[in-house]
């Protein structure tokens, strides 16, 4: 398996907007979460949603992303299951994501960058001031973040086997705890 410090390095050869690699920052945060959570291999996991967008910069597209990094990830020898998370993280390859792995990454994702959107209209523009009531409240109001798609948040978690409140509340807490590595 590949070291964080390897990761990183094969990440920024790749990715150099710091608001994407906050992103994959912050989802390799609840990535971890969600392995300890469900007593799984954390490095796995917490690898799979740091280099989950690898391509993303490069490859932004439908036709590309996420198939372009998944080879990247493959050819850098990562594990299959690792390689596919990362191509059924998307809708538009079609993957069934079945295994934990693949429901968590899919769960997570689209999560992360609406709570940012929550920490950013705070007053404060602090992770630390966002509750799960807030995350919710937002969630109500269709014009805030009008692009995410709010069902499939629901149901992604769901589909995860946990309720969506403490599904934000998991989330939430492993992006408070690297608030200041991701500028919130």
């Amino acid at each position: 398996m590949m070291t964080h410090d390897e990761a990183m390095a094969l990440l920024r050869s790749h990715v150099n907007a710091e608001n994407l690699v906050n992103h994959l920052l912050a989802v390799e945060a609840a990535m971890g979460a969600y392995a300890r959570k469900l007593g799984q291999d954390e490095a796995k996991w917490a690898l799979t949603g740091l280099l989950h967008d690898i391509d993303y910069e490069e490859f932004p597209t439908m036709q590309d992303h996420p198939w372009r990094g998944a080879g990247w990830l493959e050819a850098a020898g990562l594990p299959p299951d690792v390689v596919y998370a990362v191509k059924a993280h998307g809708n538009n390859l079609g993957l069934p994501r079945e295994d934990p792995l693949s429901k968590a990454l899919y769960a997570v994702d689209e999560l992360t960058g609406f709570i940012v959107a929550v920490a950013l209209v705070r007053p404060s523009k602090k992770i630390a001031d966002v509750e799960v009531k807030s995350v919710t409240k937002k969630m109500k109001d269709k014009s805030f973040a009008a692009a995410v798609n709010r069902e499939e948040m629901v149901k992604s978690a769901q589909e995860l086997g946990v309720d969506f409140n403490e599904h934000v509340a998991t989330v939430l807490e492993a992006m408070k705890a690297i608030a200041g590595r991701i500028g919130l």
